[in-house]
C-alpha cells in the first residue's frame, strides 16, 4: 500500500489557510451567514481573525464589521473571496 501523504496533489487544511494569509476569504457559517474579509490569523482549531470584515447576503455587503473573530466550530466552508 502506497503512502499518499507525500503526494504533491494533496494539502492539509491548515497549510491551505497559511497560504491564504492576508488574502480575501469568504466564510459561510452554520445558520447560513456569510462573511468576507482579509485573513489575518488562524489557529489549530480553525478559529479565524478577519480584517475589514463584512457580512454578505445574496452576494452583496450588508454590514461592515471591521476586525472579527470567527470560531472554527461554526465554519461550514472557507473559499477565496
Amino acid at each position: 500500500m502506497n503512502d499518499q501523504k507525500n503526494n504533491n496533489n494533496t494539502s492539509r487544511p491548515l497549510d491551505a489557510l497559511g497560504q491564504a494569509l492576508n488574502s480575501q476569504v469568504l466564510i459561510k457559517l452554520k445558520g447560513g451567514k456569510e462573511f468576507r474579509g482579509a485573513l489575518q490569523s488562524f489557529d489549530m482549531h480553525m478559529n479565524l481573525v478577519l480584517n475589514d470584515a463584512e457580512e454578505i447576503k445574496d452576494g452583496e455587503s450588508i454590514c461592515r464589521l471591521g476586525v472579527v473573530l470567527v470560531r472554527g466550530d461554526n465554519i461550514v466552508y472557507i473559499s477565496p473571496g
